[in-house]
């Protein structure tokens, strides 16, 4: 099992940047993909941003392709979102999330562990 811990979230306007950072408790962290996803107000939780288990592997949604990159440190145990180009449509809770399916995976089912979430909203 794994604890995740996000943060970093806050106001910014559109435009701007925010670097979400999520903390993993656990010796086995290495072996999880990780996963980005976002919950917005009357919405379904989307799929954001994966990363295989080396961080040789990743895969993002149409809508943030280009403008987000995920990456991780398996050596400290962290998962970074990098967002640039911030949209109002960006606005929603962030969550990070474990997989023990190694490779890159887009479904939330897939998913067992996650993190209690950030909020991140962007002012147009």
């Amino acid at each position: 099992q794994v604890q995740l811990v996000e943060s970093g979230g806050g106001l910014v306007q559109a435009g701007g940047s925010l670097r979400l950072s999520c903390a993993a408790s656990g010796r086995t962290f290495s072996s999880y993909a990780m996963g980005w996803f976002r919950l917005a107000p009357g919405k379904e939780r989307e799929f954001v941003a994966a990363i295989s288990w080396s961080g040789g592997g990743t895969f993002y949604s149409g809508s943030v392709k280009g403008r987000f990159t995920i990456s991780r440190d398996n050596a400290e145990n962290m998962v970074y979102l990098q967002m640039n180009s911030l949209k109002p449509e960006d606005t929603a809770v962030y969550y990070c999330a474990a997989s023990s399916i190694r490779e890159v995976t887009t479904s939330t089912f897939r998913y067992s562990n996650w993190g209690q979430g950030t909020q991140v909203t962007v002012s147009s």
